[in-house]
């Protein structure tokens, strides 16, 4: 009786429910070969799309691998040009820059179609709508489209800022609303005093000094109608900014390896432009950060692993609510990389993507 009884109790309670944490959808593991995803995006909580380049030797393959189950399985699609980055402007429309052109996909990475030519070398789009977007590349030029993507016309202002145009460049871009856009960018001259490659000498650039230079940024008002153009002296490039609906950004700034902090991340009121930064961590690279619908963010980086910060090390996660206590989220253990980027739909929908070609889901 009393077994029975025990037996019928413990049928009745709910099974202990595992603690989430970040787990792996996918994993690129085959032999003398590697994965480099260079970017992710989820326009929906079901279908989402990760491009990059399987290496193997001297051999380059270009492929795009897509899911439409929320990443459970996940299909290889070969691409003919080297990607870039993605934007998604919903499920069934998105574009993907390669060192080439411009393709765009109706079927969320399944299929692509190389769209016309671009009068420059580009880095990255962004549409607010089917026919008005955006495009940034090298040598401070800007393009902007009101058809589509059918032909691009020169953002004048973009040339302004000083500096020479063989070293500069505007890599991101940030429609928080349809009419408020800002797009960012650098102007990095070459180190005379940079002789070899950081990992080629790192004795040397652990030594070295990080100095400022320039940043820039274009933003408009009116939707694109007229843009200013501001520059200002910095340490690191800006190489993130995302916006919440609640009117608030968040912006990631990058350092090289002799700064004293991998990189900085700071909040933006869109209203006041008021900055302030949020956080910096010696012992984080963070490479992406996202803020979700109710405000929440969340930054994803690598721990720092040797003065120069040139070996993978294991993928970090941290979250915040309040923008002064940051939670660290569990992440599986095999999770190494030397960047991360990020595509979060909400608290139940989040994915990263490692360098090394993996994709996590917080689940």
């Amino acid at each position: 009786m009393v077994a029975a009884a025990a037996a019928a109790s413990l049928a009745g309670q709910a099974a202990p429910q595992t603690p989430a944490k970040w787990r792996v959808q996918y994993f690129f593991d085959e032999e003398k070969s590697t994965f480099n995803i260079v970017d992710l995006n989820f326009p929906s909580t079901t279908r989402g799309v990760a491009v990059g380049t399987i290496v193997e030797g001297t051999h380059q393959k270009h492929v795009a691998v897509v899911t439409s189950d929320g990443g459970a399985h996940w299909t290889t699609v070969n691409l003919e040009e080297s990607p870039v980055s993605l934007f998604f402007l919903r499920e069934n429309l998105g574009w993907m820059v390669t060192t080439k052109g411009l393709w765009q996909t109706t079927e969320t990475g399944r299929n692509w179609r190389k769209m016309p030519r671009l009068p420059g070398q580009i880095i990255r789009v962004a549409f607010v709508d089917e026919k008005n977007g955006y495009a940034a590349g090298i040598k401070k030029k800007v393009y902007q489209t009101h058809d589509g993507g059918q032909t691009w016309t020169p953002v004048a202002a973009a040339a302004e800022p000083p500096g020479n145009a063989d070293y500069s460049a505007y890599t991101w871009i940030a429609f928080p609303t349809a009419k408020d856009g800002i797009i960012t960018g650098w102007n990095l001259p070459p180190r005379r005093d940079q002789r070899l490659p950081d990992w080629l000498d790192p004795e040397a650039a652990a030594r070295r000094r990080d100095t400022p230079h320039l940043s820039y940024s274009l933003e408009t008002h009116d939707g694109g109608g007229t843009w200013v153009a501001k520059s200002a002296s910095l340490f690191g490039q800006v190489t993130r900014l995302r916006y919440a609906p609640q009117g608030f950004g968040l912006g990631l700034i990058e350092h090289s390896t002799s700064f004293r902090y991998p990189a900085e991340v700071y909040r933006v009121d869109r209203g006041t432009g008021r900055i302030q930064t949020v956080y910096r961590d010696k012992r984080f690279a963070i490479t992406d950060l996202w803020l979700d619908r109710e405000g929440t963010a969340y930054l994803a980086g690598t721990q720092v692993t040797g003065q120069v910060r040139i070996a993978p090390g294991k993928v970090h996660v941290l979250r915040t609510k309040d923008f002064l206590t940051w939670e660290e989220m569990a992440v599986d253990y095999k999770a190494v990389a030397n960047r991360v980027v990020m595509a979060v739909a909400d608290e139940k929908n989040m994915w990263l993507a490692t360098d090394g070609g993996m994709i996590l889901k917080y689940q």
